[in-house]
């Protein structure tokens, strides 16, 4: 655009130069003035250009940016997986159709065994949409702008999910304020059974949302301080799980995993019952050296019995008293049950540790499922396997040593 421009302006000088008569102080003026347009008109020409083209150029690199895994790449991986899969199948003498992954773990480790110590650097044979991780789409058209109004945020899959939950904790709290103005809401909380699950860790969160949540956000300023990304929306999840609403409960079931209830795997003694007819529940327990019997009555008056002699008496120290009547007092069974233990070995500490272990399975037989689990997590039905540590040779004691002379 610009070369026109100055073979035009040296034929314009140039015929001026040629008349020779006139003013020489008007010619000098009006070559200042064509100069001066000349160069602004082709400046503001480059510079537009100049900038169109940079603009352009850095917006089509990040727009038209190959994809590492494209679809017809994870589709080819997938099929030449199950012509693996299928071949493997007929070395192991398996169906096809029928064959797991499981049995595929299994094949490879005996088909390949191996030694290492590291698991990952073993040889695995898993379905490519394990092995690749998903990528996400592009954001922005051709022309470089973005398509979600929260591009500009680094993180707009997490803050879409922000906004739509508590958007959600809005509209449940508008609509218990209209159950309240029609005098139809229950402020009687339902209780949720919460737990058989749990709520989906950071890496499976950014595996969802396909973004890196780092364990800090970067501030703005030095004055804001930083949030936990996940913490956050955490908590919000757990305040939309307070109000009582079938739409949020299914909203936020979405971020929760199943898990196995461990305590399903603790093993019940079923009750039997004596010549009255009264059920009762024997379970042992151990502490250190100490070995414990226990037999709970599903019926009386709290009293409690070790090796004929009642537990206050046996038991001067009061924190081994707490121990044995921890199990009744987190049950909230306190003087509902009469016990009769018979303890040998070790000291009153573990013994008493014994008796609370044994009185624990013991009630178990007398409980819900979920009383169970509480019990579990509490530690209730767990060994305490802490012991005194032995003294080492060359030292004064266990970890202490000799005092050091120099002389």
């Amino acid at each position: 655009m610009a070369a026109p421009c100055v073979s035009c302006g040296a034929v314009v000088s140039y015929r001026l130069f040629l008349g020779g008569r006139g003013n020489l102080a008007w010619r000098q003026g009006f070559w200042k003035g064509a100069a001066a347009e000349l160069h602004a008109g082709s400046g503001a020409q480059m510079l537009r250009l100049r900038h169109t083209t940079a603009g352009t150029t850095k917006k089509n690199v990040a727009a038209l940016r190959r994809e590492t895994y494209t679809v017809d790449f994870i589709k080819k991986q997938i099929e030449e997986f199950n012509i693996g899969k299928r071949h493997l199948a007929n070395m192991m003498g398996e169906d096809p159709e029928t064959f797991t992954q499981e049995d595929i773990d299994r094949a490879i480790a005996y088909l390949f065994p191996s030694g290492l110590f590291e698991k990952r650097a073993r040889p695995i044979m898993k379905h490519p949409e394990e092995i690749f991780p998903k990528q996400r789409a592009i954001q922005w058209g051709e022309d470089g702008r973005p398509f979600h109004f929260l591009f500009y945020t680094g993180k707009p899959s997490y803050y879409s999910l922000m906004h739509d939950t508590y958007g959600k904790l809005l509209e449940v709290e508008k609509h218990h304020n209209q159950l309240r103005a029609k005098g139809l809401f229950s402020e009687r909380p339902k209780t949720k059974d919460l737990i058989a699950s749990r709520w989906l860790i950071k890496e499976e969160l950014e595996e969802m949302l396909v973004e890196k949540l780092s364990e800090q956000d970067e501030a703005v300023n030095e004055a804001v301080p930083l949030v936990l990304l996940y913490g956050h929306f955490i908590r919000l999840l757990e305040r939309l799980l307070t109000l009582q609403c079938d739409a949020a409960e299914e909203f936020v079931q979405r971020f929760r995993r199943s898990v196995t209830i461990q305590s399903k795997k603790q093993l019940i003694e079923p009750l039997q019952y004596d010549e009255q007819g009264m059920a009762f529940s024997r379970s042992e327990g151990k502490r250190k050296s100490a070995k414990a019997d226990a037999v709970v009555y599903e019926h009386g008056s709290g009293r409690i019995i070790v090796n004929g002699t009642d537990y206050l008496l046996y038991f001067p120290v009061t924190q081994d008293r707490e121990q044995l009547m921890f199990p009744f007092h987190f049950l909230d069974r306190l003087g509902k049950h009469d016990v009769t233990c018979t303890v040998s070995g070790g000291g009153r500490s573990g013994q008493a540790g014994a008796i609370r272990l044994a009185i624990s399975r013991a009630l178990c037989s007398f409980v819900t499922e979920e009383e169970v689990e509480w019990m579990r997590q509490a530690g209730l039905l767990t060994i305490d396997p802490r012991v005194r540590e032995r003294k080492k040779p060359g030292q004064e004691g266990a970890r202490r040593k000799f005092t050091w002379k120099k002389r």
